[in-house]
């Protein structure tokens, strides 16, 4: 009988998309499924005291990881409910006398669609367009903001890219012309600091499983001085200060709190390593791939993320049915069905048949310099086996070129 044929070992390499639970997060979880199983609302007795103080605790660590005081924190299904409560919510509250809104052109389809919903019932929506490297222009930024202006949406981390804009830049521009900053931080929040006060941020939305936590859970920041009045989409009970009606999943905010806690700790010291680990792999794949382009800025982005641009493979989707067992992707999880380009990649000014070409890379806590080496190893060869010969779209990419890692924005 023929020796069974050696199959290679799965890669994950798509920490933007998601990360897996943190065994910490998991064991931190676990009593709150059956032995401490109180509704957290449930006041009058022993055991919603005890949810609810776990979930108070739980606000109290995501606090901590942005500079905010626990009362800030609104929980949520996600970041997506997160952004339509920021954004919907601000809209809604404030349209008597202001009614326009801007945001950029490679926000998350979700903060898109949310003010793409607004603009039909009526509201004056810019979405700016965004540079090359993929910030946005902050003079463009102030000369869209006018007197009707409630709310400016740009998110801490580019989902797809991983850029990061000069997130206290926009806040003091926002702050001087009094009007409301909302940034979409799931990417961000664990990954790079972030203090809301510094920042000058009104409203931040997180999420649990970016940051190695439970899916179905994430929160709001909601300044409270000067405070910031939303109004719910939820009609309930009243939960959450009334922003968000409905009972909290005790175990999904004491994980999300043991996420974040562990963030706080570890952040640093993370970055540093998955940040090398990340520049590693550019320099391999930028030697051994003609025209590889690095899509994005160099020098301002989060320490995991690398997407590149491989012309010679015609379509990143041969690409990733070439390596079955390494987990990459070709742009946002959230629309991963779409089979037209990345609208990110495009927003560059890259041309549709680059965009194509397009591969979202990302590393994570649990990543290793040997998977790193192996995955290169197999994209490499993926590469050359399909290639279609096609001419380097931007000649071949500097291998000495070192990317950044964003620090305080």
């Amino acid at each position: 009988m023929a020796p069974a044929a050696h199959l290679p070992t799965p890669v994950y390499l798509d920490y933007q998309a998601t990360t897996p639970a943190d065994p910490r997060v998991v064991e931190s979880m676990l009593p709150f499924f059956s032995g401490v199983f109180g509704n957290p609302h449930s006041q009058g007795h022993a055991f919603g005291r005890a949810a609810r103080d776990a979930v108070e605790a739980a606000r109290a660590e995501i606090a901590a990881l942005i500079g905010a005081s626990a009362r800030e924190i609104i929980f949520t299904s996600g970041a997506t409910e997160a952004n339509n409560l920021a954004i919907k919510g601000a809209a809604s509250f404030h349209r008597a006398e202001r009614d326009h809104i801007v945001t950029c052109v490679t926000e998350h389809k979700c903060v898109l669609e949310s003010c793409a919903s607004l603009a039909a019932d009526g509201f004056t929506v810019s979405v700016l367009p965004v540079q090359t490297d993929g910030l946005i222009d902050l003079d463009r930024l102030e000369a869209a903001i006018g007197p009707r202006t409630v709310l400016v949406s740009v998110m801490a981390a580019n989902n797809e890219i991983g850029v990061v804009p000069p997130l206290a830049s926009i806040g003091r521009l926002c702050r001087a012309r009094g009007v409301l900053f909302h940034t979409d931080a799931a990417q961000a929040l664990g990954k790079i600091p972030l203090d809301v006060e510094g920042m000058g941020i009104d409203l931040m939305s997180m999420s649990a499983h970016k940051v190695y936590g439970p899916k179905g859970i994430g929160a709001l920041y909601v300044r409270r001085r000067p405070r910031v009045r939303l109004e719910p989409l939820l009609s309930g009970g009243g939960q959450e200060r009334g922003l968000r009606s409905g009972t909290l999943p005790t175990p999904l905010c004491v994980g999300f709190g043991a996420a974040c806690r562990i963030a706080r700790d570890e952040m640093a010291a993370e970055a540093e390593r998955i940040g090398t680990l990340r520049d590693h792999l550019w320099r391999r794949l930028s030697r051994a791939l003609p025209g590889v382009r690095l899509n994005g800025t160099a020098t301002a982005r989060l320490p995991g993320n690398l997407n590149i641009s491989i012309p010679a493979i015609g379509d990143a989707e041969a690409l990733l049915a070439a390596l079955p067992d390494i987990a990459i992707s070709t742009g946002s999880a959230c629309t991963s069905a779409a089979v037209e380009p990345s609208y990110v990649l495009r927003a560059l000014g890259i041309g549709e048949a680059a965009a194509r070409t397009g591969v979202r890379i990302g590393l994570g806590r649990f990543t290793t310099r040997a998977e790193v080496d192996d995955a290169c190893e197999r994209i490499v060869a993926a590469a050359q086996r399909i290639s279609t010969h096609a001419q380097p779209a931007w000649g071949n990419a500097p291998e000495a070129l070192e990317i950044g890692t964003a620090g305080s924005p």
